[in-house]
């Protein structure tokens, strides 16, 4: 007697999956060569990476899914739509908000898959036993690949994955198992010859197609740079505060991510253009409750408010100089140095040298005296 399809152990998962709130669920094996272990090593070789030291250090493990948990044989990956209810650029319009990705400006995507997640992995290992680990973009693996073979989508020219139903906008969860699933078909590369999300990006950090210089990128500056952002990017950062959605939200698969699909992590409204003025006075308590459970919250206040005041300076209105004017005395350097700049952008060439002239006998940070001098303008005398 023949087994009905619909008890297969993949549609099953499927439809456990569906049941969860995933929109995909796709199948691969991980018994094939994995090239984006070469891609990985340049990308690393190049120095691409920055200050992301982390990535160099588990190099070895991100080789392969099994150079992490030999023991694994399938992958299960979900997909969970997160496009956004509006055009993400549409934040950029007014230079007195702030922008923030739209990843975001809702719960923090880690524990919302995390959760679904551990519940299919309970559901798996009860219905068919089997050992399994759960991930979800902190461990070591490579999601997007794995995404890719499985058919959830393809890397696109941005190196981000593209779904044909969900566009450029998929959080990745990955089950890797010890139980033998059928695979499902990899996706080919459906791009075509378009290179919007190349054309798009404020700070040309594609040196090739397929290829991320993360150095160059406004989510590697505004989330995971430490110090000051450098100064040939910081007029590109615009009213970005948080992240950038330009190379993801041209693409033109994103007009399939709106059609009729549910939106599942809505955006909170106080994040969808929050005033930069208001958002620079936010000491550490305020800033910690305004992001709660937002990832937002694990970059600090000292770091945001540090791009919050680049946004200031972007702005162009010189009303906002006062804002920036009472940061000169925060205790953060790295918020005094942003500060710095955003006045030498808001404020007339004889203003600025005659506040740092008062100013930067008192500052005892070397960085951000190096800021005073850096914008001082080239034809006004610098006093000591």
């Amino acid at each position: 007697m023949t087994t009905s399809t619909s008890k297969r152990p993949e549609d099953q998962i499927r439809a456990e999956a569906q049941r969860l709130g995933f929109d995909l669920c796709r199948f691969t094996d991980l018994d094939q060569a994995w090239p984006a272990a070469a891609r990985l090593g340049e990308f690393l070789d190049a120095g691409r990476h920055g200050d992301m030291g982390w990535m160099a250090e588990t190099a070895a493990r991100r080789a392969h899914p099994q150079a992490m948990w030999p023991q694994a044989r399938s992958a299960i990956v979900l997909g969970l739509n997160y496009g956004s209810d509006e055009n993400p650029l549409a934040a950029l319009a007014d230079p007195t908000r702030g922008a923030i990705s739209v990843y975001a400006r809702g719960d923090d995507y880690h524990e919302l898959i995390k959760g679904r997640l551990k519940q299919l992995g309970g559901w798996l290992g009860a219905r068919f036993g089997g050992e399994l680990k759960v991930f979800v973009d902190t461990a070591p693996l490579m999601e997007k690949p794995l995404a890719e073979r499985a058919g959830v989508g393809w890397q696109g020219r941005h190196t981000n994955l593209v779904s044909r139903e969900f566009g450029s906008w998929l959080f990745l969860g990955v089950v890797l198992t010890t139980l033998e699933l059928a695979p499902d078909a990899a996706e080919p590369m459906n791009c075509g010859s378009c290179t919007a999300c190349l054309s798009a990006c404020p700070t040309d950090a594609f040196p090739a197609p397929f290829q991320l210089d993360a150095r160059r990128c406004i989510s590697y500056l505004t989330i995971e740079l430490k110090g000051p952002i450098p100064r040939e990017f910081r007029t590109a950062l615009g009213a970005r505060i948080y992240g950038c959605d330009d190379c993801l939200a041209v693409c033109p698969w994103n007009k399939f991510a709106q059609a009729g699909h549910e939106q599942k992590l809505a955006a909170r409204d106080a994040l969808r253009a929050p005033s930069l003025a208001e958002l620079s006075r936010l000491d550490d308590p305020a800033f910690r409750a305004l992001f709660t459970k937002s990832p937002v919250k694990r970059l600090g206040r000292d770091r945001f408010v540090r791009n919050v005041l680049y946004a200031l300076g972007n702005a162009g209105e010189r009303n906002l100089a006062a804002e920036a004017q009472r940061l000169l005395d925060d205790p953060a350097p790295v918020v005094r140095g942003a500060a710095v700049w955003a006045l030498s952008q808001l404020l007339d060439p004889a203003e600025f040298a005659g506040l740092r002239a008062a100013r930067i006998a008192g500052e005892t940070d070397a960085e951000v005296r190096a800021e005073w001098d850096a914008a001082l303008p080239v034809d006004t005398e610098a006093t000591a």
